[in-house]
């Protein structure tokens, strides 16, 4: 078959810079590297003393890495006379395949040291959604601002989670359900479990005096993701006292916390949430809280990621964040 003159050629071009790759992948080892970053160095200034002086290393130390790669790949690469240096085919080809390559890597690693003085790139953080509601959401311009390199991503998620597993940078959950290995900072104070109601609820039912009047009660009961509806807890007032639990009883059941506040609002029935969960509601008045010598405080919300070393500097980034929010977080609770 004939062929067009354009059309051979490029297959010629690819053929032998194929064989470049080739030969370049068959004789690839580590100290392969530093030689072809020399080679790339040189042939862009085209000078064996310009390149030497923008890597800080001996003309002489360029000069010997350069005929090693040539060695290895049996290839010449560089025409070099006492005056004048130039490229060979196949060191223009290699260069124009290595040298982009050499500068993405170069640019990354830099970016990489930059990202200690200032945070950027994505944060993944799973978290649990009264968490992200209370704790997130209402500073995520504040945060955005203060950090305009920064992405962040919240995975909702109400199981416990491994956020490792899950590709996730940090993690904030209750601070009793954290694994030991992870290193945990609490961005609340202690917080309880709150039993609030309307008042028109309550001037028509009337206000139950010890968690046993429960049952006498219409109860807006949650369904957990793990299919079980949540038993309400509570430590009994002598002192050491025990935990106990209730099982609550009602019309009305849902797995959306939101949507059990809500029900509260419209006063179909008492509900316990984490007091974050209902704070304003209660400062306004549209709910009223009971029973609360029963409930005892507990470890709050932590953010906790895999290891102190070497942290990421968007991590700690966020971390400190956070843990700023706390100060003014213990006037309102």
């Amino acid at each position: 078959m004939q062929c067009r003159s354009d059309v051979c050629f490029v297959i010629d071009i690819n053929l032998h810079y194929s064989c470049i790759l080739k030969l370049t992948m068959n004789s690839m080892d580590p100290s392969l590297l530093p030689s072809l970053a020399c080679f790339a160095h040189v042939a862009h200034h085209r000078s064996f003393t310009k390149a030497a002086a923008e890597m800080g290393v001996s003309r002489a130390n360029l000069s010997q890495n350069v005929k090693a790669l040539e060695r290895r790949l049996n290839v010449k690469l560089l025409y070099r006379t006492t005056r004048d240096m130039s490229l060979t085919e196949e060191g223009q080809r290699l260069y124009d395949v290595w040298y982009p390559a050499l500068i993405t890597v170069e640019r990354t690693v830099r970016t990489m040291h930059d990202t200690h003085d200032e945070p950027s790139g994505l944060v993944r953080v799973n978290t649990s959604r009264v968490a992200a509601k209370t704790l997130l959401e209402p500073h995520l311009q504040e945060f955005c601002t203060r950090f305009p390199k920064l992405q962040l991503e919240l995975v909702m998620d109400d199981a416990l989670a491994n956020i490792v597993a899950d590709g996730c940078d940090a993690g904030i959950r209750i601070g009793e359900s954290l694994a030991e290995h992870m290193v945990a900072v609490p961005i609340t104070p202690a917080l309880e479990m709150a039993v609030v109601a309307t008042p028109a609820y309550f001037e028509q039912h009337g206000l139950p005096a010890t968690p046993a009047d429960l049952s006498q009660h219409n109860c807006l009961r949650f369904r957990q993701t793990s299919g079980a509806i949540h038993a309400w807890e509570f430590t009994s007032r002598e002192a050491g006292g025990h935990t106990f639990t209730v099982e609550p009883q009602g019309r009305i059941i849902t797995n959306d916390d939101d949507g059990m506040i809500r029900a509260a609002l419209q006063g179909a029935g008492l509900m316990q949430h984490i007091d974050i969960a209902v704070r304003q509601h209660l400062k306004s008045g549209a709910l009223v809280r009971v029973l609360q010598p029963w409930c005892k405080p507990f470890a709050g919300f932590y953010i906790y990621a895999p290891t102190r070393a070497q942290m990421p500097t968007k991590v700690r980034a966020l971390i400190d964040f956070l843990v700023a929010k706390r100060e003014g977080m213990a006037n309102l609770l």
